[in-house]
């Protein structure tokens, strides 16, 4: 690689770099600099597929690779936001976005015409105007632009009305096993949703869909039906949890009906089961969890496990209890073990408890090449496409991340620094995290089901996707970054492996060096370009949007973050 460093007298030539606004206030060059980490309009049409816009790889394959150094008399003046994918630096909001659930794009089959989108010049007025609505809307971006018919809420409504089904059935009479065992068929949602949550599990699952679904012969619709369907779990576990409730109120009022066969106690402690379970709904309720998320997480973490305590409680009481003598007899455990309900509830605390059982206090090593973020390290290599969770204080919250490694003697993690914990590992870097031995797998470790990938990453959103470069791929994977300041804002040791990946297979843009692009268009040129099956973008809220649905629109499959997680 070769480093130029600019002088004085050539940054302050008469050919001064000439600027434009666009409509988010980022200012953009009309003779950006020839970086590689800037991607430079082609000089010259020699007739190949790419974008005459952006610059491609297969489109210049001698094309040097030169870094400049970030000035910042010369970086674009850009937006503010609060998201680790963002663009630009970000502010005080602590806000984490999941990037455990998302969102398959529809494929058609017949391929569009490519089009480039102009570049609108607006007056200041107008910027601002923009800008404004671009920070209100965030919030209605995540909650309420997500679509109506989205797999996530498919499986949501799927999980209620067929809850709900039951549930008529038992209270008209024709359902007589429910009626007989509501408080069994709100375990089982609750056994049900807890899958949808067990990151064990779905290790497992996901490991088997990648092993069977990972071939060439398998059609591509369906791997992306599987993706779809996996990564949108998070709605069967909000569908059950509603449902649970529902089933709970059902059991408590007929309960309530025949109270002369029953005890206080059993009434009691199953009012508080539904009380707990009723506040965790509504911790998790989307506009809360958006604006409260730490209340959201400990609410939804700690109401849960009194939950679970209480619904032993409430099992040794209700099995043990005798209407006719109205006292509790012995031979407890011999009827135990032939309730339905132990065997379910003996599930759902394995699988709670089986995480923590992992949970270590490990020494780590953190550096900060700048404000913008920090490198965790660890000891041990990890498998490709695997997030991992890390955490300060493990009752009171987690934080997951990608993880970056070449498989052998360590990994590590990017952090955005965007909340109060992650700019804490900048400003007062620990010596050592709790962390879950056990990761977890997500999106990312998809990617080894499919032949051809185009990653599509913004800002710190890169992590998930680094290990790909480094270890060897089922999957042909090609890389589309773009952040601000990369090698100041992310450091060289990041920068290095993204340089020493084939350069045929990755575009990397530097804002602050060439403005903001159509991030959209860049993925749907690359993608056709590149031959790509499907892009899977890591962005924020909006950014995810714009790829996911401009790749519909193209006809290639695409994943972007959805809100639950």
């Amino acid at each position: 690689m070769e480093l130029f460093v600019p002088s004085k007298t050539s940054m302050k030539s008469p050919e001064k770099i000439a600027r434009f606004s666009s409509c988010r206030g980022v200012a953009f060059e009309m003779k950006p600099h020839s970086d590689p980490f800037a991607v430079p309009p082609p000089l010259v049409d020699d007739g190949r597929r790419g974008s005459n816009r952006f610059w491609l790889p297969w489109n210049h394959q001698d094309a040097s690779f030169t870094v400049y150094p970030s000035d910042p008399s010369e970086r674009s003046m850009s937006m503010r936001s609060s998201h680790f994918c963002d663009l630009d630096d970000t502010d005080e909001n602590d806000f984490e976005y999941d990037l455990t659930d998302l969102e398959i794009g529809s494929f058609v089959q017949e391929e569009k015409e490519q089009k480039l989108v102009p570049v609108s010049f607006t007056s200041k007025c107008e910027q601002q105007a923009k800008v404004s609505k671009q920070k209100e809307s965030r919030l209605s971006i995540i909650l309420l632009d997500q679509g109506l018919f989205t797999v996530y809420k498919r499986l949501f409504m799927v999980s209620l009305i067929l809850n709900i089904i039951g549930l008529v059935l038992a209270a008209t009479g024709h359902f007589s096993y429910a009626r007989r065992k509501a408080a069994l068929f709100s375990i089982w949602n609750i056994f049900a949703l807890t899958l949808c949550r067990s990151e064990v599990f779905l290790r497992v699952v996901f490991w088997l869909a990648v092993k069977v679904l990972g071939r060439s012969w398998v059609p591509l619709g369906f791997k992306t039906a599987t993706t779809s369907l996996l990564q949108s779990l998070g709605g069967m576990h909000s569908g059950c949890g509603v449902s649970s409730v529902a089933w709970l109120v059902y059991a408590l009022s007929l309960t309530l009906q025949n109270r002369e066969n029953t005890s206080p106690e059993i009434i009691i402690v199953a009012s508080t089961i539904l009380a707990l379970l009723c506040l965790s709904c509504l911790a998790a309720f989307p506009l809360v969890r958006h604006l409260h998320h730490n209340v959201f997480e400990r609410t939804h973490r700690f109401a849960g496990w009194t939950a679970l305590a209480l619904l032993w409680a409430f099992l040794l009481l209700t099995i043990s209890y005798d209407p006719n003598s109205k006292s509790y007899g012995n031979h407890l455990s011999s009827r135990l073990i032939k309730q339905q309900e132990f065997w379910f509830t003996l599930a759902i605390t394995a699988l709670i408890i089986m995480p923590w059982v992992t949970v270590r206090r490990v020494p780590v090593k953190v550096s900060a090449s700048s404000g913008h973020a920090s490198i965790i390290k660890f000891e041990g290599g990890v498998e490709a496409g695997l997030l991992g969770r890390i955490s300060p204080s493990p009752l009171s919250e987690w934080h997951a991340f990608g993880i970056i490694s070449d498989g052998k003697t360590e990994h590590m993690m990017l952090a955005g620094a965007v909340g109060d914990f992650t700019k804490s590992l900048v400003s007062d870097p620990p010596s050592h995290l709790w962390v879950r031995k056990v990761h977890f797998a997500g999106l990312p470790y998809l990617i080894n089901m499919y032949e051809r990938v185009m990653v599509v990453a913004t800002g710190s959103g890169i992590c998930v996707f680094l290990s790909f470069l480094l270890q060897p791929c089922s999957a042909d994977v090609c890389l589309v970054w773009v952040a601000k300041g990369i090698e100041h804002n992310f450091g060289r040791e990041i920068k290095g492996i993204v340089n020493e990946y084939p350069k045929d297979k990755v575009i990397v843009h530097d804002t602050a060096l060439s403005g903001r692009p159509n991030v959209a268009q860049l993925s749907i040129d690359a993608a056709k370009n590149w031959g790509a099956q499907v892009v899977i973008v890591t962005s924020n809220p909006q950014g995810s949007r714009d790829v996911v649905n401009a790749c519909k629109a193209a006809g290639i499959p695409a994943f972007g973050p959805i809100w639950d997680s």
